[in-house]
């Protein structure tokens, strides 16, 4: 690592990689600069994921610049004027000087190529993205303030919002993605801005504004990320089951804010999820993004009951529809969406488990029926109390642990994780000498059944189980 001189935060350094490539472009003649996040991430004492570079030099003049000292290159980008390469375990960007533009109906941009690092930071989305480094000297280019507004937790962008969010629709969901982030205040220019231009955001595909709100969700401060969305209008373009929780409200106070507690148990749900050994290893986008969803169903569902009450019955079950359409329409994978889907509609599962004793098969069919997804399920159900009323808080609390003991105590005698029925498929078929078919299918659901409602049994009492069946039942 090179340590940066006086003027950079103490300690801030660099890797040896990146001052030898600074380096290797001096020496053809050419700029070479550090730009956007890792310059940012220098001031704030973090280090950056990714090393990407801008030069006035052409995309074959970079090639021929780096030509005997990269171990090996890519040209995948080279149209947008963007260079790969790597030099022993580090991955590395070098991109043209460059000043882009989107039309109205596009969502590709038109890339024209600069001659001046100035010009380049220009049309940057941030002014917290817009400084760069020059290499090898470690000069700090910094024309719109980045580093006044990242001190001072601002977010602005260096051309007016407008031109910004024109060129590229997407910064508006990146603008939401920083404040969760970084935790900056979006600066009020920018926010009113991207009320007025929400609807440019349609012309953005699917997954560019899925993996921004993956970033945003992932965040520290992942409220303040969709309340800027919602109170914008961006969500109605990419999440409108969020702003259409606003709904649920009525003038007579008769139900809480759903779209506030849909916020604080997102938050909640954060705070429980554990270190990288645990079992739910923070960021969990499933276990956030479930809680944010885990509610959407109360607006379809909302009802008010004769004594002046509001009822909001299956809403878990239409609120996993509702995940699952938005979730495909932002192109999350099947294993994703199944996984969030599946909380969602199991979230209301343990109500009642306070006023009523469970059985031991109603705590095997929760465990079974939560599959892969149980530790995660309770983290969504404890997250999901925030009644201001302490005893009633409590109360739950103490039913959930209970509920999580009683768990642990079949656990360990029963193996819940692995429940199977008594006898397998090939056994049902040798015990009653049929072929495979829906006989097959009937018997092992018996099986299954009387597993879950008696817990195990050994072989000859499942032999002699199975053969009674078979006497009323073929």
């Amino acid at each position: 690592m090179v340590e940066l001189p006086h003027g950079f935060p103490a300690g801030a350094a660099l890797p040896d990689v990146v001052v030898e490539l600074g380096e290797v472009f001096a020496r053809a003649g050419h700029d070479l600069s550090l730009v956007g996040g890792p310059v940012r991430d220098l001031f704030l004492g973090r280090s950056s994921p990714d090393l990407d570079f801008t030069t006035d030099a052409t995309p074959d003049e970079i090639l021929a610049a780096v030509d005997g000292w990269a171990d090996a290159h890519w040209d995948i980008g080279r149209d947008f004027g963007t260079i790969g390469l790597r030099k022993g375990g580090t991955t590395l960007e070098v991109t043209t000087y460059r000043a882009e533009a989107y039309d109205p109906a596009s969502r590709k941009p038109q890339v024209r190529f600069g001659r001046r690092l100035e010009d380049d930071l220009l049309r940057r989305d941030f002014t917290v993205n817009a400084m760069a480094l020059r290499l090898p000297s470690f000069e700090l280019v910094d024309p719109h303030g980045g580093v006044r507004d990242l001190y001072a937790k601002q977010l602005r962008t260096p051309a007016t919002p407008e031109e910004s969010f024109s060129d590229d629709p997407l910064r508006m969901m990146r603008a939401a993605r920083f404040a969760a982030q970084l935790g900056l205040d979006v600066a009020d220019e920018v926010q009113q801005a991207m009320g007025r231009m929400a609807a440019r955001i349609e012309i953005v595909s699917a997954e560019r504004v899925r993996e921004e709100l993956v970033k945003l969700i992932c965040g520290a401060y992942p409220r303040a990320g969709v309340d800027l969305l919602v109170s914008t209008g961006v969500a109605d373009k990419v999440l409108p089951e969020i702003p259409a929780l606003k709904l649920t409200d009525d003038e007579h106070r008769r139900h809480k804010d759903v779209y506030q507690h849909s916020l604080q148990v997102m938050e909640q749900a954060a705070e429980l999820e554990t270190d990288q050994d645990g079992p739910v290893p923070r960021p969990d986008f499933i276990l956030r993004f479930a809680a944010l969803m885990h509610d959407v169903g109360k607006p379809k569902t909302r009802r008010f009951e004769p004594g002046g009450g509001v009822s909001f019955r299956h809403h878990d079950v239409v609120g996993a529809k509702l995940t699952r359409k938005r979730m495909k329409a932002l192109k999350f994978d099947k294993e994703t969406t199944r996984a969030v889907c599946h909380l969602v509609e199991l979230h209301m599962r343990f109500y009642g488990y306070g006023e009523q004793e469970w059985t031991d098969s109603a705590v095997r069919r929760y465990v079974t029926d939560a599959g892969d997804q149980l530790e995660r399920l309770h983290r969504l159900t404890r997250s999901d109390v925030t009644t201001r009323n302490r005893k009633k808080a409590a109360r739950l609390a103490r039913a959930y642990d209970d509920l999580e003991q009683r768990i642990a105590e079949l656990a360990q005698k029963e193996e819940l994780a692995k429940i199977r029925p008594h006898l397998d498929g090939e056994q049902i078929m040798e015990i009653l000498d049929i072929p495979p078919g829906p006989t097959v299918g009937r018997a092992y659901k018996f099986l299954l059944e009387h597993r879950m409602e008696h817990g195990p049994i050994d072989h000859d009492d499942a032999v002699a189980l199975l053969k009674d069946w078979a006497a009323e039942n073929l």
